[in-house]
């Protein structure tokens, strides 16, 4: 009879311990501590859930300044890609022509060497700056400017002479411009420079 008790309470114990751990599992584990997730290993030897959401597409409106900003920054762009050969190509017959100047101290010999390179450039662009707008044109002479060192009003001055260089400063008033366009990449220019790096390395000037 004892030997039976002692069986009963051994049952009895045991039944009560699994009753005991299952509910402490069940306090451990919520309710979906059980669902199947996908899990990638990261290259430091993280191990991170991973999962594949369907795609979502996000939109919003643009604010109206950032919409004029754009506009102008893409005005600005369009115009620096289509002046700045021909800027290169002014920085490079300015050197050529100072380099025929150098030992040349007759001005009707100085005049001659101007009146040729000049006729060569008005047969090679007169009819594509014609094309150009008055912003275009504006862009071209800080362009101009940035390759030189010196704005246009100087330029003019020193190969034409001072009345040529007023008259078309004169002119170019009328226009809302200025031959004596300067360059200041640091600060007034900087967006624009930013964007003639661009360009440069686009026409393969860029190192």
């Amino acid at each position: 009879m004892g030997k039976q008790v002692q069986y009963i309470l051994l049952i009895l114990f045991v039944f009560f311990g699994v009753c005991l751990t299952n509910k402490a599992f069940a306090q451990i584990h919520g309710q979906y501590d059980t669902i199947r997730s996908y899990a990638e290993i990261t290259p430091e030897g993280d191990t991170i859930p991973s999962a594949w959401l369907l795609p979502a597409q996000v939109e919003t409106r643009i604010a109206p300044k950032w919409k004029r900003y754009w506009a102008e920054w893409t005005r600005l762009r369009n115009a620096v890609y289509v002046t700045y050969p021909y800027a290169k190509r002014a920085s490079k017959i300015m050197i050529e022509i100072n380099a025929k100047l150098v030992n040349v101290t007759d001005k009707k010999q100085r005049k001659a060497i101007i009146r040729e390179r000049e006729a060569e450039l008005r047969k090679e662009f007169t009819s594509k700056l014609s094309q150009l707008s008055v912003y275009q044109g504006k862009v071209l002479m800080k362009i101009i400017f940035r390759e030189t060192g010196t704005n246009c009003y100087e330029i003019i001055d020193e190969y034409k002479g001072g009345f040529t260089a007023v008259a078309y400063q004169s002119i170019l008033f009328f226009f809302g411009s200025s031959l004596k366009q300067s360059y200041d990449p640091l600060e007034k220019d900087k967006v624009m420079e930013a964007i003639v790096k661009d360009v440069e390395k686009m026409y393969g000037y860029g190192s």
